[in-house]
């Protein structure tokens, strides 16, 4: 036998060598540093007119600052601050200060990974657990992730969101709205609890969370203190539209804070609450009827829908039939507006779309941590998926809209002078 052993160690993950990874670490050093130098010269440039009394430059290069590490999503990468110095600057008066929009001087995480933090929670991942979780991605270390920095990551997102409860409206306008309640059950709660949410359409199709906080559903005070807030922080103009489900308590407060904002029905939720009042084996049929409905191409096809499925079912499924047709004309207000956003003015999905990631953290953790963490991470979320909602279609019609011209069965009605008598 020999002497040498035939035994080898494992690496730890922590320990496995990975050239394409330090490439591009090193890759991403040295464009970086090339993107600061770039942007520290293009400041010099646009300082070259301020000067001394002498003659010379008033700002200059004082530097580099001291070397740090800023987490990315490939890993740590080493960084290093150009310094420029104002030598002209008097005690009392203003100094000409450079700060770059690259790395801001006390940024240790890029935003990318800001914004992945709640996510991850609400998708099932512990603050504890972070640094585990995202140590093969990010360094063995993660030295940015650790349990202490997401907890002060946390404080800084309650204060965001308080930034944001508090913010003015008086610059904001909102073409279109949809309204919603969304239960969270909360953990150690004992019911679950509502969240009153509102998104927006700009004049520029971008869609926006205007509002939310914990209430009743079916509670019009709920809603009304809500739309009061809004209003007394300045949002005063009405939206052209509002689309929700039938059983809000909304309805009622919108009346009264905003009374000539028109109401579409939510044809999703409707489909739901008139099937429910079927039998399964009728369900898939009567589904496919009020797809007839909401998709026929103008308002006269939609009402001979709407009587055709009360012929077909009215004898033996009258509640079914009532709970459609007492919404008749509020399910069919998107006729009266620009066909490009009928898809967007039908539903309240924006909303339950944004949602069934939430449900899926309550889900996943038997419950929301708390109510206050639920919020938290609700606006976070909501927040962090804003940047990625899609715009409107249409959003040209947009300024239409606004203007009050006139549509019918989604197509301006452009008026003809009428010609003078001979």
């Amino acid at each position: 036998m020999t002497s040498d052993s035939t035994i080898l160690p494992f690496r730890k993950p922590g320990d496995v060598e990975d050239p394409l990874t330090a490439i591009l670490r090193d890759g991403a050093r040295r464009l970086l540093a090339q993107a600061i130098e770039a942007e520290a010269e293009a400041f010099l440039a646009a300082m070259k007119g301020e000067r001394l009394a002498d003659g010379r430059d008033r700002v200059v290069r004082h530097g580099l600052g001291p070397v740090r590490e800023i987490q990315t999503g490939i890993g740590p990468v080493e960084v290093q601050r150009v310094k420029l110095r104002d030598r002209g600057a008097e005690a009392g008066s203003e100094r000409i200060r450079f700060t770059s929009a690259l790395l801001p001087p006390w940024a240790r995480r890029t935003r990318s990974l800001d914004a992945l933090l709640p996510i991850l929670y609400l998708r099932g991942i512990s603050m504890g657990d972070f640094q585990d979780a995202l140590g093969a991605l990010l360094g063995k270390d993660a030295p940015n992730l650790s349990p202490s920095v997401v907890a002060r990551l946390r404080g800084e997102w309650e204060s965001d969101f308080k930034r944001w409860q508090r913010r003015d409206l008086s610059a904001r306008r909102y073409v279109y709205i949809w309204a919603d309640g969304v239960y969270l059950q909360a953990r150690m709660e004992p019911q679950a609890e509502c969240m009153l949410v509102l998104i927006g359409a700009t004049p520029e199709g971008r869609k926006e969370l205007i509002g939310f906080q914990v209430g009743m559903r079916e509670s019009a005070q709920s809603w009304h203190e809500l739309l009061v807030d809004l209003k007394a922080r300045g949002l005063t103009i009405a939206p052209q539209v509002a689309t929700g489900d039938g059983a809000l308590g909304f309805w009622k407060a919108i009346e009264e804070v905003w009374p000539r904002t028109c109401h579409q029905r939510c044809t999703v939720h409707k489909t739901a609450n008139v099937l429910n009042k079927m039998p399964k084996v009728l369900q898939p049929a009567a589904k496919a009827d009020l797809r007839e409905i909401w998709t026929a191409p103008d308002r006269a096809a939609a009402e001979a829908a709407i009587t055709k499925f009360v012929e077909k079912y009215g004898l033996k499924y009258d509640k079914a039939v009532t709970c459609l047709v007492k919404d008749r004309d509020a399910l069919l207000t998107f006729y009266d507006y620009p066909a490009e956003h009928w898809e967007h003015l039908r539903t309240s999905n924006p909303i339950e779309s944004v949602f069934a990631t939430v449900r899926h953290r309550t889900i996943r953790t038997k419950g929301a941590l708390s109510q206050d963490t639920a919020r938290l991470m609700v606006f976070k979320l909501v927040t962090a998926a804003a940047k990625t909602w899609r715009k409107l279609n249409g959003e040209n019609q947009l300024p239409k809209v606004i203007q009050g011209i006139t549509f019918r069965d989604g197509v301006e009605v452009i008026e003809t002078p009428a010609k003078n008598a001979a």
